[in-house]
């Protein structure tokens, strides 16, 4: 069968929201299809909370609704990304099988009952093969919000997991190490969730378990749109900012989609938001392999939406989806913003949504461009399971890099620790507690054929079962930086100690002792006053740095210039918060400061139509791209 990669008749970038005309009478419809139309709107994402509208009745449906739907956005010219409506089960259903509700956890439904997971198929498959050959159907969007359960159904569930993963109790107990506390399991059945547990391991397996029954559910309506549907790309929304789906592992979901997509919602009160969207947004690109991905979902009012959008774009996203089209009058969401909020079209947010969707016109051309990254930097989610509660928080050494590399004007792009390394000339491991011995070879392989590694502290401590790795720390790359650890310090909260060159570190630190590596910096201070802070060792054609504490922003980009002029990288000298990625052949520039800055362009600014020779003028809050040269051929995702 034919694989598509991007919504099928998408000829443009995307740009729309998710419709809920459900709430509506049909009169709205019609007003809805004629603004939307002014909003520069090329496709609405409809159908994920309908399937009481769709079955109202067991076995009773009435599609008649979505049928005038459908038609009138497609004489209008508007794509569907058709949501298929799973995530939440009508009322009959629940009082026809209560034991699809959930015991504990934030879920609307236990997807481990074989009720709710053959109702799911069902309502899917009546979709694909009522609507999988509709002219308006872009693509489909399989729902996934669905939390955690730790019921009977669950629990017997994850004992079929452990077979299926271990084969037998011994290997289990040793996986495990259960000879702690007395915890010896004589059989399967023995085994429950973690509900009391103190085993990490245990824990662990509980969330890869829990991940992976939400991706079979997943796998199951997709392969039902597939055979009903064939060659309409099939998706789901992903939520990959690392401050939210914190139990999901999308480089093994990104493997099953056809569309990579994320929903981004910035956390309000952050001190830099624009940082932490680059970085969702360039995790993003990375899970779709470099391939343009789409920003399916985000909020509208709580951002600048023109210059977000701009910035997701620039960093690989064909489009600029939002979380509404139309803002709700009744429900928990009634006041999440939406590109047509309550105060209609003379409010700012709806002139700023026109004006979006009149600039993402004028970009057009560059769907299917590519962006390359400077600096690769390594992120493991089953990494993050096992280290979460330690006193190092790895998304917080994941933020802190990834920002050294924001103000230090490199684009970044993301990798999983088995992957292919060889095309990249730094890779930085911001936190990798848990590593395995494929990991441990790759890095080794990777600096021993010429490349530059810089990793931070607490990495290569335990293997896949939050066992430790033998020997001293860190266990896994011990060889390849040179050195052992000897002990582990951790900082009382708020202390920093100093460093001799001139920086300091915090919340953590380690008495190090170099066994080939030399010392670049070292403490002059606290309680591992002496040792190596940070180190340099030249290993095989490259080398391998290592940073033994949290260092703060200055001693983040020092570590990380020295690494870049070894791996020959050049940084921009730009001010802080000017955003500026390359995009195939345009310059985006986007000014998050609150000053006027200049940016070294030449070419002509597509948004306004002005030529750019030498410098680029951004006023504060500005967003401006710039085609720089000839375009070069483009890859256009529905080639196969």
């Amino acid at each position: 069968m034919e694989r598509r990669h991007w919504p099928i008749g998408l000829e443009a970038l995307a740009y729309g929201g998710e419709y809920t005309p459900e709430q509506w009478p049909e009169p709205v419809w019609q007003e809805d299809v004629r603004l939307m139309r002014e909003a520069g709107v090329t496709m609405i994402g409809i159908g994920a909370f309908t399937w009481a509208l769709l079955e109202p009745e067991p076995g009773r449906y009435d599609f008649g609704w979505l049928d005038r739907l459908l038609d009138l956005l497609h004489g209008n010219g508007i794509r569907v990304s058709l949501g298929t409506p799973a995530v939440v089960p009508p009322a009959w259903f629940f009082a026809k099988f209560p034991m699809a509700l959930p015991v504990s956890g934030d879920g609307t439904v236990c997807h481990h009952a074989p009720a709710y997971q053959q109702a799911a198929v069902s309502i899917t498959r009546k979709l694909a093969r009522r609507y999988g050959e509709h002219p308006a159907l872009a693509m489909w969007n399989v729902h996934t919000e669905r939390g955690a359960c730790d019921c009977d159904l669950a629990a017997a569930a994850f004992r079929r997991w452990l077979v299926d993963r271990y084969t037998t109790v011994k290997e289990l107990n040793e996986a495990w190490g259960t000879s702690v506390r007395g915890q010896t399991y004589n059989s399967f059945e023995q085994v429950r969730p973690p509900r009391l547990t103190r085993n990490p391991a245990q824990q662990l397996d509980w969330v890869r378990f829990t991940d992976g029954a939400m991706l079979a559910n997943f796998k199951r309506e997709r392969d039902v749109l597939r055979e009903a549907s064939p060659g309409v790309p099939v998706t789901t929304t992903f939520h990959v900012a690392l401050s939210g789906c914190e139990s999901v592992d999308y480089w093994a979901w990104a493997r099953e989609v056809d569309v990579v997509t994320n929903g981004h919602h910035p956390a309000a009160g952050a001190e830099r938001p624009h940082v932490h969207l680059a970085m969702a947004a360039d995790l993003t690109r990375s899970l779709a392999d470099g391939r343009p991905w789409l920003s399916l979902e985000r909020s509208t009012s709580a951002v600048n939406g023109q210059r977000t959008s701009l910035a997701h774009v620039a960093r690989g996203s064909d489009g600029a989806m939002f979380s509404r089209w139309r803002a709700s009058r009744f429900g928990a969401e009634k006041f999440h913003p939406a590109m047509l909020p309550h105060a209609g079209t003379e409010s700012r947010v709806w002139q700023e949504v026109v004006r979006l969707g009149r600039d993402l016109g004028l970009l057009a051309a560059l769907r299917g461009s590519h962006v390359e990254a400077d600096v690769v930097l390594l992120w493991d989610w089953q990494s993050w399971w096992a280290q979460r509660g330690a006193e190092i928080d790895a998304r917080e050494r994941a933020e802190a890099w990834f920002a050294a590399t924001y103000d230090l004007h490199l684009t970044a792009g993301f990798a999983h620790p088995e992957a292919d390394l060889s095309g990249c000339a730094l890779v930085v491991v911001p936190a990798l507690y848990s590593m395995t011995e494929a990991a441990s070879a790759n890095l080794r392989r990777y600096v021993e054929e010429g490349g530059v590694l810089v990793v931070s502290c607490f990495s290569g401590i335990v293997d896949e079962h939050d066992t430790v790795h033998d020997g001293p720390h860190p266990g896994a790359l011990r060889e390849v930086l040179g050195l052992t650890v000897e002990e582990f310090t951790p900082l009382r909260a708020g202390e920093r100690v100093r460093l001799d060159g001139g920086t300091t570190g915090g919340v953590w630190a380690e008495v190090v002792t170099a066994r080939g590596a030399a010392a670049v910096w070292s403490y002059v201070d606290g309680p591992a006053a002496g040792s190596p802070a940070v180190t340099r060792h030249p290993f095989g054609r490259g080398s391998a740095w290592y940073v033994s504490t949290c260092l703060g922003e200055d001693g983040l980009d020092a570590v990380l210039l020295a690494a870049c002029a070894e791996a020959g990288i050049s940084s921009r000298d730009l001010p802080r918060d000017v955003e500026v990625v390359e995009r195939g052949r345009h310059l985006f520039a986007i000014n998050h400061s609150r000053g006027t800055e200049l940016v070294p362009a030449t070419g002509t600014e597509l948004l306004t139509g002005e030529s750019v020779a030498g410098h680029l003028t951004l006023p504060p809050g500005a967003g401006r791209v710039v085609f720089t040269a000839p375009p070069e051929s483009a890859f256009y995702p529905n080639e196969v």
